[in-house]
């Protein structure tokens, strides 16, 4: 049987009834079933704050976006200057009012170099908190001016929404647009590498009947053959494809093409025509070399 008798730095020495001192602090104790560890201190790479994924009753706590921490980061700072803009409109005395201006300027220098928010943060924060479902839009339908390329984007209904709710963000060379909560969904479409660059301040989006219409403002007042460069290339190998010294090797190519992308109907028809073909051949109907 034991006794505590002192304490040194707030853990027990143990003393036996006997005389003898009990080796060691006593052992603290396990902890409980349910309970909650203090979470350390954020760290991790890129930028990111991570925080232990699961605690200790396994309840998974979740980790904070990039662009989340900046700004929670920004708004920790503008607070910090106001309160000393506060102090330092109180203040009398000379040496109080120097120690004031000199973190006044400090903390304005660093809100201004604290980077700006990229817009594919935003973007990211903005998916992040979406709740519902969120559905990828691929219809759509394009033209130009000499001035705008105009893409039309047909949502029923979409006139009904705040404005807020329909954001474009724009780069010199891709635009993602998000409309959010249209008929408890949300709604997205991305494009990236557009043929040529556009302007970003004269950008925008327009929200008609039933559609959105997004003005990409040209840079330069030239002709787009299409809208990406990904379809120019796709469209280049096509043509490639096509513009053979031999009638017979295109029209081959255009049958494999046909094959490739039709439905069984049409891969049927083509087995068809392929063995009637082959058949006449080996009659000798037609040249062997068609």
């Amino acid at each position: 049987m034991a006794r505590i008798i002192s304490t040194t730095h707030n853990t027990p020495v143990r003393q036996s009834l006997a005389g003898g001192e009990a080796p060691g602090p006593a052992r603290p104790s396990e902890p409980q079933r349910g309970e909650i560890l203090p979470l350390p201190p954020p760290q991790g790479r890129g930028g990111r704050c991570r925080w232990p994924r699961v605690t200790s009753c396994g309840r998974k706590v979740p980790e904070v976006p990039r662009g989340a921490a900046m700004a929670v980061a920004r708004e920790e700072l503008q607070k910090d200057l106001e309160e000393v803009k506060e102090l330092l409109t109180n203040a009398t005395r000379k040496r109080v009012r120097d120690v004031l201006v000199a973190e006044k300027q400090k903390l304005e220098l660093e809100i201004k170099n604290q980077p700006p928010p990229k817009p594919k943060d935003v973007a990211e924060e903005e998916k992040s908190s979406l709740g519902g479902y969120t559905v990828k839009i691929n219809n759509y339908g394009w033209d130009q001016s000499d001035k705008f390329v105009k893409i039309y984007i047909s949502l029923n209904g979409v006139q009904k929404l705040p404005a807020e709710n329909v954001q474009v963000n724009f780069t010199e060379r891709s635009f993602d647009l998000l409309v959010k909560n249209l008929n408890g969904k949300n709604y997205t479409m991305t494009f990236n590498n557009l043929l040529k660059p556009i302007s970003v301040e004269g950008s925008s989006r327009k929200i008609k009947t039933d559609m959105i219409l997004v003005m990409c403002k040209k840079k330069r007042e030239e002709k787009w053959d299409c809208l990406t460069q990904v379809e120019k290339e796709s469209k280049e190998k096509e043509k490639a494809a096509y513009d053979t010294t031999d009638p017979s090797e295109g029209l081959m190519n255009i049958l494999k093409k046909m094959y490739a992308e039709g439905d069984d109907e049409m891969k049927r028809t083509i087995n068809k025509a392929w063995v009637e073909s082959r058949e006449k051949q080996y009659k000798g109907d037609i040249p062997m070399d068609i």
